[in-house]
């Protein structure tokens, strides 16, 4: 009695095994050649064939596909690499993301694709909002697939004029947007790409330059003045070391905030931005930092009858220069469009700074009640 053969059920998984061996190596293959050598013309509408357009590498594994007709209209299909999340493609004047839109595509939860236009207003996610106003498309719908692992937006957009020099933006993001709010990006670039000839370069934007701006008025204008001023308040009992505490650390932190506001003249030449309210708050800030560096080299003695009011000059100018400058800090930071992590840093600082301060002023009471020191003056 000889045992039953099963040559189907061999067969069967056999080649499953080589169809799902097939599939991996077809799939690797296209990950690591969809290049320019690859053509999504397949998955795409027809207005989108990807053998008419040009083709140039972007960044990271973006891929830029792009033609531009006589009656300016310019069609896009930008591919990359796709597992979850969004892709987006920007449109800026100066390479910053505010104040630029966006087409971004992704697939749902459900498999549903979407791709919508953007308006980026600010860096909070309630700031980037559909817009259908700020990039105009033509009558053909744009379209989001993806195919091997890849993911391909293709729009066309309608333009006045020809497109030649234009600020590129291009960021992804790992959460599904929900009801078409996007998270914040993952990694993005920015880049000044040259429609007619098809080359690209650094954007011009100056994102160093604007950083420098802030770090340094923050460092100098919000964090090390405080601390000299004080230092003088509540740290006199220990004369004459208050004093060179005192000057060394504001000297200190006038110039580290003046190199804050040269850079922050550097940033205004090339951009031009319409930030009227914080650059006079500035400019106003620094000439009380001038006067009261000035008034050190005229501090008349102890002795001299004038010494109470430029004590009282000294006090309150110093203070009001304080208080403006965390005013602009925060108006710098909104205007700047930063992300909320220096909101929150700086008002963890400021924090910080007011709760040491409530904390000496309260010991400097106790010991005047006591009649250990004299009143504290105001």
């Amino acid at each position: 009695m000889s045992l039953p053969l099963r040559p189907p059920l061999s067969l069967g998984l056999g080649s499953l095994l080589l169809l799902l061996l097939l599939l991996l190596l077809a799939t690797t293959a296209y990950s690591q050649t969809d290049g320019c050598s690859a053509d999504p013309s397949s998955v795409l509408p027809l207005a989108y064939n990807t053998s008419q357009l040009a083709c140039r590498p972007i960044w990271n594994n973006f891929i830029l596909r792009y033609s531009q007709s006589e009656d300016h209209v310019l069609t896009i299909v930008l591919s990359t690499v796709y597992t979850v999340g969004w892709v987006g493609m920007g449109f800026s004047k100066d390479g910053s993301m505010i104040g630029s839109s966006a087409m971004v595509g992704w697939i749902g939860k459900t498999g549903r694709p979407h791709i919508q236009p953007f308006y980026l207003g600010g860096q909070s996610t309630k700031e980037v909002v559909v817009s259908e106003s700020h990039l105009l498309t033509t009558s053909i719908p744009p379209v989001v697939v993806v195919y091997m692992a890849h993911i391909h937006l293709a729009f066309q957009l309608k333009f006045s004029a020809p497109v030649t020099k234009q600020e590129l933006l291009f960021a992804f993001g790992t959460s599904i947007p929900v009801k078409n709010r996007l998270k914040k990006h993952s990694d993005r670039t920015s880049i000044n790409f040259d429609f007619s000839a098809g080359t690209s370069s650094a954007s011009a934007y100056p994102y160093q330059l604007k950083k420098t701006h802030g770090v340094l008025n923050i460092f100098g204008w919000g964090v090390l003045l405080p601390i000299g001023a004080i230092i003088a308040r509540y740290c006199k009992q220990k004369d004459p070391l208050w004093y060179y505490l005192h000057g060394v650390i504001q000297f200190i932190g006038f110039f580290i905030g003046l190199a804050g506001v040269v850079a922050g003249i550097a940033l205004y030449d090339k951009l031009h931005a319409n930030v009227s309210a914080h650059r006079g708050l500035g400019i106003f800030i620094l000439v009380l930092g001038i006067l009261q560096v000035l008034a050190i080299f005229l501090r008349p003695d102890k002795d001299s009858k004038i010494r109470r009011y430029w004590n009282w000059y000294h006090h309150w100018v110093g203070r009001t220069a304080l208080f403006l400058a965390v005013v602009n800090i925060f108006l710098g930071i909104q205007v700047g469009g930063t992300s909320d992590s220096w909101k929150v840093g700086y008002s963890v600082n400021l924090a910080v700074l007011f709760v040491t301060a409530v904390i000496l002023e309260v010991f400097l009471w106790t010991r005047w009640s006591k009649k250990t020191v004299d009143p504290p003056t105001f």
